[in-house]
């Protein structure tokens, strides 16, 4: 599973009251809200992402009224619904769109599938879903490009929610009643939108100097962990295993929010199963963090640095696939071995073996795709 999401409703609360559920939910990760009445406010508390029927939202809302209880005017024929025009025309104008539907009957299911052909966000109400099953709206919208979010009230019905029919809806929506709740539905979050990759062992064949160029350090905005690091490699479909520079060494102190990653022309992993090349990194950019069982977390880039440095080769084997990299040729720089223990590029040698990922998709604009691409 990755890229799951939660949103929040604003509690029916007074301001100050509904201040601090919004501030904990930001200071979580949490900044979409849900807010009919108080966005002004909100906006003072920090960089929030409004979803509000005003016509200056960030997320423009249909099917929800001031009193926020999702009634939706049905008709025989859907194509007739006031809601579906509404969704049309604020589409037409350009307006990101998201409809709110509380789903009763047979009709309310049929319309959320209707609207979901249109908005850019759909948001599920229900009082039992075992009566009206979320797998149909699932199934039914798995080939249109609107996020489905279901409103839910704990992290065991946001589990439940984001792994129907193993795909899921992509994200979840709540009003916060305590602030435990919203800290178990954003840990939750963050363990649902882990990816991860098998790495395997990769026999070294060859390892030689050949001369300097533009290496990139990665600094990013996460303190790493020895054993921790990034998968990085010349081949999009076939990456090293880059550990982090979060060990001391004799030469230089530790630097726990570095990956020296190698030359500007590498690849490296990024959320989404897809690749960056090395010199498009910019602060700001997502990046992946993977330890040595192969999960993964996302990480800020804080600064990419670029600095002309010698490089070193390094050659390794899988199967019958033969794999080539470039990283800084310096003590510090280190990659995995198979026993999952830093071992420094200045010492490898032939028949020994580091960690690695293959990939068996190649990969397009950094999409992994069912097409033949070499690499050499």
């Amino acid at each position: 599973m990755s890229n799951k999401f939660a949103w929040i409703m604003s509690p029916k609360a007074s301001w100050d009251d509904k201040k601090e559920f919004i501030t904990t939910a930001l200071e979580s990760g949490i900044d979409y809200v849900l807010d009919t009445e108080d966005s002004e406010n909100i906006r003072k508390v920090g960089n929030f992402k409004i979803i509000s029927n005003d016509d200056d939202a960030d997320i423009y809302l249909v099917g929800i009224d001031g009193e926020g209880d999702g009634t939706l005017e049905l008709k025989d024929n859907l194509n007739e619904s006031a809601d579906l025009a509404k969704a049309n025309e604020a589409k037409n104008s350009g307006k990101t769109v998201c409809a709110y539907i509380v789903i009763t009957d047979k009709l309310h299911e049929q319309l959320a599938v209707t609207l979901g052909r249109v908005v850019d966000y759909i948001i599920l109400v229900a009082t039992d879903w075992t009566i009206i099953p979320l797998e149909n709206i699932i199934a039914d919208l798995q080939k249109e490009n609107v996020n489905i979010i279901a409103a839910v009230k704990t992290a065991d019905d946001a589990k439940v929610a984001m792994e129907t029919l193993e795909v899921g809806t992509d994200g979840v929506i709540f009003e916060p009643q305590e602030f435990a709740q919203i800290k178990d539905i954003a840990n939750l979050i963050d363990e649902l939108s882990t990816e991860s990759y098998e790495l395997k062992d990769l026999t070294i064949s060859n390892v030689e100097p050949v001369g300097s160029g533009d290496r990139v350090c990665i600094d990013t905005t996460t303190m790493m962990k020895p054993g921790e690091g990034m998968l990085i490699g010349s081949y999009s479909k076939a990456m090293f295993f880059i550990h982090s520079e979060s060990l001391e060494s004799e030469y230089v102190a530790s630097r726990p929010f570095r990956v020296n990653a190698g030359p500007v022309q590498a690849y490296v992993m990024v959320p989404g199963n897809k690749t960056r090349y090395l010199s498009e990194l910019e602060t700001g950019d997502e990046v992946l963090i993977v330890d040595g069982d192969g999960k993964t977390k996302k990480s800020i880039v804080g600064r990419s640095k670029i600095e002309k440095r010698p490089l070193l080769l390094i050659e390794a084997e899988y199967e019958d696939m033969k794999i080539r990299s470039l990283v800084q040729n310096a003590e510090t720089i280190r990659l995995v071995d198979e026993n999952g223990e830093p071992i420094s590029v200045s010492v490898l040698e032939p028949g020994m073996k580091v960690k690695g990922f293959i990939d068996d998709s190649a990969r397009h604009f950094g999409m992994a795709i069912d097409e033949q691409i070499i690499e050499q």
